[in-house]
Order: structure tokens, then sequence, then C-alpha cells
């Protein structure tokens, strides 16, 4: 029996991990069978936004903008409201805007991309490419401009936000004339080639009537869509057009808005049809605050994206078309605070995001539909309370955990390996129940020619402590030659990759100085686990042993230069 060489860099912080006496852990077994590939693991993780598109270019969201593309350069995408939306560009919770058109004295419009051309350029020098939302209405356009800029904070009622921009246009050769001058802009400003790589729909959740983001009605919005959609394909004939970027799954909406644009008579052109280069909808979970703890809802989420891909079924000509689930969280509201969302912050995010992204595929995979990706509704909210409680990426510049689990899929190789865990939750039991018995300890292992990568999470839906588990991973059907393979092993949980909770034991410094946020800086890093593993090679097989706490995410990562 050979050893296997294992390779554990980083230093464990703030102390070991402990699990309570009476708490017998969760013995779990997995396996993942290095010869055995089951299709592409596509990166569907590498789809972000937010309502607030003007953070973009301030100081911490540039910052992050850059981490962002570091994880794909030229492959991530950043979707975001109030592009178009009337205003001086001073960006405040739930806004945005770029003052993108207005009218002189006589009425005649006025263009100006400078914000909006500095939201992009921000994001393009980055890595990071525009999903190009177009909307909303600017206020010389909207047919009820008044109120136009909407004054709503934290814990005022969430329609405050539903004023001017809302609304159909006044004229939507305008409105068409506005998107082609914008496009025609973007193209002569990026080039065609980059611009035919974004993505471009219209509006947002415009199946929420009456009170929604879509203050018309449904053929009214079906008319929008098709002004817009010929507008950009007037200026870029070959770019990149889908929607409807529905709230949830959209049910009949979703329907008629496939319909239309697959066989109806469009509005702008007169011609059947609207062009369809992919269907986005949304999916959200629905967490609840138990008077104690948060008890997560990835069942909603999950149980929506399965009713949105089984509409996408019922069209036998979108089976191949790319699915963009076009917000994809564990619930609606990034900027709300309150105990249902004392979550984000820590663990509980970061491990459901792991549990919930590697349900997607298979989900997609049992309708036959193609899942291009899963755009994550969170960014950044600029000088705001250090860890305050929004769905963020990071916090004042310091990434949270479940940043560093974008990291570990960042690594993921292109093929999936076969792989199963003893204590993995059914997919159609997650579905519909979530997790409330036992936990999720689940497995996403991938390859490519020199390395086999493998995710491993431990999740419950109940922020409560539970016992840790006991994880035997075996990995099978290795060449001989991997048995000098180096291994790695990555970790997020209370002592790793965690900022939030290292934040804790400093004792919550409302303004850290500089040496204690040099220590957040460090503990937001993907940390490479110190804790006991063991590890052995024979025939054929490598057989590592380690715990993982609850709310713990591990990346193990087997490669040879062979």
């Amino acid at each position: 029996m050979n050893l296997l060489r294992i390779v554990l860099c980083g230093m464990l912080v703030g102390g070991a991990i402990q699990v309570a006496a009476d708490d017998e852990p969760l013995e779990v077994a997995i396996t993942v069978d290095a010869s055995q590939t089951t299709g592409k693991l596509k990166p569907i993780w590498r789809f972000f936004g937010a309502d607030e598109p003007n953070y973009v270019y301030m100081k911490d969201g540039r910052s992050l903008t850059k981490r962002l593309g570091e994880l794909r350069p030229g492959d991530v995408y950043f979707r975001a409201h109030n592009l178009l939306t009337s205003g001086d560009g001073t960006p405040a919770l739930k806004w945005g805007s770029s003052n993108a058109y207005t009218e002189d004295q006589q009425g005649n419009p006025v263009y100006d991309w400078t914000v909006v051309d500095r939201i992009f350029d921000t994001q393009i020098e980055r890595g990071v490419r525009p999903y190009v939302q177009v909307g909303f209405m600017p206020k010389a356009l909207s047919t009820k401009p008044d109120p136009y800029q909407h004054k709503w904070r934290p814990g005022f009622a969430y329609d405050r936000i539903m004023t001017g921009w809302r609304y159909p246009p006044k004229d939507y050769d305008r409105w068409g004339e506005l998107v082609y001058q914008w496009a025609l802009h973007c193209k002569e400003r990026y080039g065609e080639q980059e611009v035919l790589k974004w993505y471009w729909q219209t509006w947002n959740e415009a199946n929420i009537l009456p009170h929604g983001y879509w203050g018309g009605t449904r053929e009214e919005f079906l008319k929008l869509h098709d002004y817009t959609i010929a507008a950009i394909r007037r200026a870029i004939p070959d770019a990149r057009v889908g929607g409807a970027d529905t709230a949830g799954d959209g049910g009949d909406f979703t329907r008629a808005f496939l319909e239309h644009c697959l066989r109806g008579k469009n509005y702008a052109t007169g011609e059947k049809g609207t062009p369809i280069d992919f269907v986005s909808f949304h999916a959200k979970g629905s967490p609840r605050w138990e008077g104690d703890h948060i008890r997560m809802g990835i069942a909603n989420q999950l149980a929506t994206v399965d009713r949105g891909f089984g509409i996408v079924a019922e069209f036998p000509e979108l089976k191949d078309t790319p699915i963009v689930i076009g917000e994809s969280d564990p619930e609606g509201c990034a900027a709300c605070q309150g105990p249902m969302f004392s979550y984000r912050n820590g663990t509980v995010y970061s491990s459901y995001t792991a549990a919930s992204f590697a349900r997607k595929p298979d989900i997609a995979a049992k309708h036959g539909v193609n899942l291009e990706g899963a755009l994550t509704w969170a960014f950044e909210f600029e000088n705001q309370p250090y860890f305050a409680g929004f769905r963020q990426l990071a916090s004042n510049g310091i990434p949270l955990a479940v940043f560093n689990v974008f990291r570990m899929m960042s690594e993921m190789g292109p093929e999936r390996l076969a792989a199963e865990s003893s204590q993995q939750v059914a997919l159609d039991d997650i579905i519909r129940h979530g997790v409330r018995g036992s936990a999720d300890v689940g497995v996403l292992a991938s390859r490519n020619e020199q390395r086999i990568t493998i995710l491993v999470w431990h999740y419950h839906d109940d922020d409560v402590a539970g016992p840790a588990a006991e994880v035997t991973l075996a990995i099978e059907n290795l060449p001989d030659e991997w048995q000098d393979a180096k291994v790695k092993h990555k970790r997020v949980d209370e002592f790793h990759s965690n900022p939030y909770d290292e934040w804790k034991r400093m004792g919550s410094p409302g303004a850290p100085n500089e040496r204690q946020y040099r220590q957040l800086m460090k503990s937001s890093e993907l940390a490479t686990y110190s804790g006991e593993t063991s590890h052995e090679f024979a025939d054929g097989t490598a057989k590592l042993t380690f715990e993982l706490p609850r709310q713990g995410v591990s990346l193990v990562e087997l490669s040879t230069n062979k």
C-alpha cells in the first residue's frame, strides 16, 4: 500500500471546529468514479446582477467587479436594473440611473451615454460582460412620470419603489429609436464582435401585474419587447436576444410570451414571431424566521426551476435553446434587512449556494432542456456598515463566504464525473420538501486532463447546530500514475474563508482599524483546510477521510503532471 502524497497549505484561523459531545457525527460515504464521465459540467454560476448599476464604478464596486472577472475572464456576465432610468447617476438602495434619454424644450430626443458607458467600461475592463437589461422607462417617455424617483429604504413597504419608471412609453417609436441608438453606440464603442457576446433582454418581471416592475398590461409588454428586440437587431443584426426574465417560472405569462415569440404577430415589424436566442425566468427561495433561527426554503427555489424548465419543454422548438435563470437566489429583496435575512453574511448562504447550484443541471436533464446559466442576484452595497445583512458578495470590499463557493466552482473542470453520496438528499425529495430532516451532504465531481475536482457540501435548511459529517471519500478507477498525485483541500466553514465569523471573533467592530481590516481581507481568501485528513492509495482507489461541519463546503483536488 502506497501513501498518497498530500499537499496542504495555510493555517487554521481562530481555532478548531468543535462538535458537541452528545452529537454523533454523520458517517458519510462518497464515491467518485474517475473513469466515468456523465457529460459536460457547464459553468452555470458565472452570472451575477443587482438593482443598483451605479455601484459598479464606485470604489468597492470596482474591486468586486475585478474579482468577479478573475473567476473566468471574459465569460462572467452582469445584469442590472435601471440602465435607462432618468437621474444624475447617484446610487441608492433599489435605485440607479443613467439619464440616457431626455428631451429638449422642443421635445426632441437628447441621448447621453456617459453613465452607461462608465458602467460597461468598468465591467469590460475587468473581464465582465454585460447581460443588458433594456430598462427602465426614462421620465420623458413615461406615460405616468410623476412621482419618478422613489424614497424607499429598508423597512418601508416594498411597493414604495414602484414609481414612474415602470410605465409603458408614451411613444413606442421613440422608445425603439432610443434602444436602437443605444445598441448602435455600443457596437461602435466596443466593436461588433464584442457586443455579439452579450445577452440582451427587455425589462424585468413584467408578469407581476398590476403592481410590480411593469405598470402596463401583458399585451403592452409584448409590444414593448417587440419594439426593443427589433431595435437591437436593427443595430446589431446577430445580437443574442431573449427573455422574458419573469418573476418565478411565469406560468401562463411565460407560455404566452414564448408562444408570441414563436408564432405571434410582431408588433414592431408586422412579421411572424420575435427572435428568441435564450429563455430566461427567475427562481427564488423562501426563508422564514422561526423566532430563534432562520429556516431556509431551498425547495421553493428548486421547485420553481423545475416548473420553469417544464414550461420551456412544452415547446419542442426550444429544446436546444439556452436557458438562463436570470435571478437565482435564496429570496427576493437583496437590499431588505431583518431577522429572516440573517443568514446572508455567513455559511448558511454559502452552503445553500453549493447545494442549490449542484441540483440545477440535474433538473435540466430531467426535462431535456439546455441550461446555460443561473444568475446570482447579489453584488455589493457601497458605504454601508460592515456585514449589514444585505444579500451581497462582499461587504466594504471584503468578499464573503459565499464568494468563496463561487471561487470553488470556478476551479471545477469541464467534464462531470459520476459521483454519489450516502447522505445526499434525492432530487425529487429536495424539490418537494427541502432539507428538513437529515442533512444534505452532497457531491459534485469533475475533471480535466490533469485534475479531478470534487465539491462536497453539508447543508440543512435550519440554521441550528448539528453534528459534523465524517466523510470517507473514495475516488475509484484511477490509473497507477495517480498514486503520487498532489491533493489540495480547500474549505469554507466557520474558521476558513469566512470573514464574517472572523469579524465576530474580533468583537464586531463598527469601524475595523487597518490591522483588523487586513486580517478580515486575509480571512476572505479561499483557504486551504488545515484540519486532519487521512489519505491512502491502493488498487486504483484514492481514499480520503475528513470532517465536514454543518454548513461547511469542501473542494478536494487531485492533480498530476503526468
